[in-house]
């Protein structure tokens, strides 16, 4: 295995790590919520009265955030090999696999494990499994 230097980053990395955990600490703390995005974003789409504005806010600062971050460092260009179509299906896989799952990454694989929850590292175990398993198929099987 070889690192590549030109795109190891570990205090970006570092620091981005750092305001998700913090992000999510406050969100927890303040509000009493999970920071999972599928459960932010699904509850705007069957509103509640009074819960709009935190979910609202949380989801504008994932989208301001990159915009921001070009104020001090030129963000990367996406390289994506994958063709519309296989975007549509990995997005609706990861859909119908959130609500089986209860829960995104974000959800389980931050806040749960932090939180030491069982059903979290279980997810987790299983989001990481079935990306290696994804990953390989698509590679050596079907490429």
């Amino acid at each position: 295995m070889q690192i590549d230097w030109q795109h190891f980053t570990p205090w970006t990395s570092l620091a981005g790590g750092m305001l998700i955990g913090l992000a999510a600490a406050l969100l927890i703390l303040v509000h009493g919520r999970i920071a999972g995005i599928s459960g932010i974003l699904g509850g705007l789409l069957r509103p509640s009265a009074g819960d709009n504005a935190w979910r609202l806010f949380f989801l504008l600062g994932l989208v301001l955030a990159p915009l921001l971050w070009r104020i001090v460092a030129p963000l990367p260009l996406p390289n994506i090999e994958a063709s519309p179509a296989m975007l549509l299906a990995a997005g609706l896989l990861v859909g119908i696999g959130t609500r089986y799952g209860s829960g995104c990454t974000s959800g389980h694989g931050v806040c749960g494990m932090a939180r030491l929850s069982p059903r979290s590292a279980a997810a987790t175990c299983t989001f990481v499994a079935v990306g290696f398993v994804t990953v390989w198929l698509l590679r050596h099987v079907f490429a």
